[in-house]
C-alpha cells in the first residue's frame, strides 16, 4: 500500500474516523487522530505474494480458532491510538472472530513492501505496531527478491529480528507454521515492473 502526499485533514476521535471513512471511496489510515490515504497501488509482484501467503496461512490454520485477514480490514493499535491496514493479519482471539471491519488483537501481521511503502512499512508503521501485546510477529516480504523479514516478540517489549531467504525453510511461531521462502513466491516474476 502507498501512502500519498499528506493532505491536510481535521484532526478526528477515533469514532468519528471510522464513521468518516466509511463513506469515502478510497481507504485511509488513522494516526494518532489524523488520516492518511491510502493509494492503491497495483503490482502484480505484491498481490502474487499477498496471494500465496494467504493461501498458505489459510490452508495451515483451517479447523483453527484463527481468520486470516486480507488488506481491507483495519488493525487496531490499541496502545498508539491508530488503525493501519496491513497486506494481511491473522487473530485467534475472540474479540476479532466476528469482525469485519477492524481487529484489534492479531497475533501476526504482514506487509509486502514496494518502493514506495518500504521506509514507512519497517520504520513509522512497525513502531505503531510494536508496543501491541498481542502482536506476535510483523512480517516484510520483499518484492524485489526472495527475501523475508520478521520481527518477533517472544516476550513483551523484546523484539527480535530474522531474515529468511529462498531455499531456506521460515518458522512463524506466532500461528506454530513451517514454511519453505520459495512457496511465498511460487509463479512471482521478478522481471514484471511496478
Amino acid at each position: 500500500m502507498m501512502i500519498s502526499a499528506r493532505e491536510h485533514f481535521p484532526q478526528f476521535t477515533p469514532a468519528e474516523y471510522l464513521e468518516w471513512e466509511a463513506q469515502q471511496d478510497l481507504r485511509y489510515e488513522y494516526i494518532e487522530g489524523r488520516v492518511r490515504p491510502i493509494a492503491d497501488e497495483t503490482l502484480a509482484r505484491a498481490i502474487d505474494t499477498t496471494t500465496n501467503l494467504s493461501n498458505l496461512l489459510q490452508e495451515h490454520l483451517h479447523g483453527t480458532v484463527c481468520r486470516v485477514f486480507g488488506d481491507r480490514v483495519k488493525v487496531q493499535t490499541l496502545e498508539s491510538n491508530s488503525f493501519c491496514y496491513p497486506d494481511l493479519s491473522v487473530s485467534g482471539d475472540v474479540q476479532d472472530r466476528s469482525a469485519n471491519n477492524f481487529i484489534s488483537h492479531p497475533s501476526l501481521v504482514v506487509e509486502v513492501l514496494s518502493p514506495s511503502t518500504e521506509a514507512y512499512d519497517r520504520g513509522e508503521k512497525f513502531a505503531l505496531y510494536r508496543p501491541s501485546l498481542f502482536l506476535q510477529e510483523y512480517v516484510l516480504v520483499s518484492t524485489d527478491l526472495m527475501h523475508l523479514d520478521v520481527h518477533r516478540q517472544p516476550s513483551p517489549g523484546l523484539w527480535e529480528f530474522s531474515s529468511y531467504t529462498s531455499g531456506e525453510s521460515m518458522e512463524l511461531t506466532s500461528v506454530d507454521f513451517s514454511l519453505e521462502v520459495d512457496r511465498v513466491y511460487e509463479q512471482v516474476r521478478f522481471d514484471v515492473g511496478f
